[in-house]
């Protein structure tokens, strides 16, 4: 009967050590708009893959001066994103793209 507590234990640990290694691979950092306009839409992809994912923002924006925390939970383990930033219409900003090493970095600003 011990045999099978410890092995159902063994089980369970492993599942909640799966389970917590899963969160770690999710990418946090800052997003900071340092520029005068309105970031209306971020996209982001791991290097080399060819598409967009979705708005990261959704139906959010950041102004000028704001940050916002942004994680990356798409459960890959790869660090070097692409990102796509995307002002409002009355901006005088083109759109802007970047690529940068997101495990590494613990916030990202945006200049003009």
């Amino acid at each position: 009967m011990n045999k099978k507590i410890a092995f159902a234990a063994a089980i369970a640990a492993g599942i909640v050590a799966s389970v917590g290694s899963a969160r770690a691979d999710d990418l946090v950092f800052t997003l900071k708009n340092a520029t005068n306009s309105t970031l209306e839409r971020f996209y982001t992809s791991p290097n080399g893959v060819d598409d967009w994912e979705d708005d990261v923002f959704g139906q959010d924006v950041l102004e000028p001066g704001q940050s916002v925390k942004i994680t990356i939970a798409d459960g890959r383990r790869v660090c070097n994103y692409d990102m796509r930033f995307e002002f409002t219409e009355d901006s005088d900003l083109d759109t802007t793209e970047d690529t940068q090493d997101l495990c590494k970095m613990g916030s990202y600003t945006i200049h003009e």
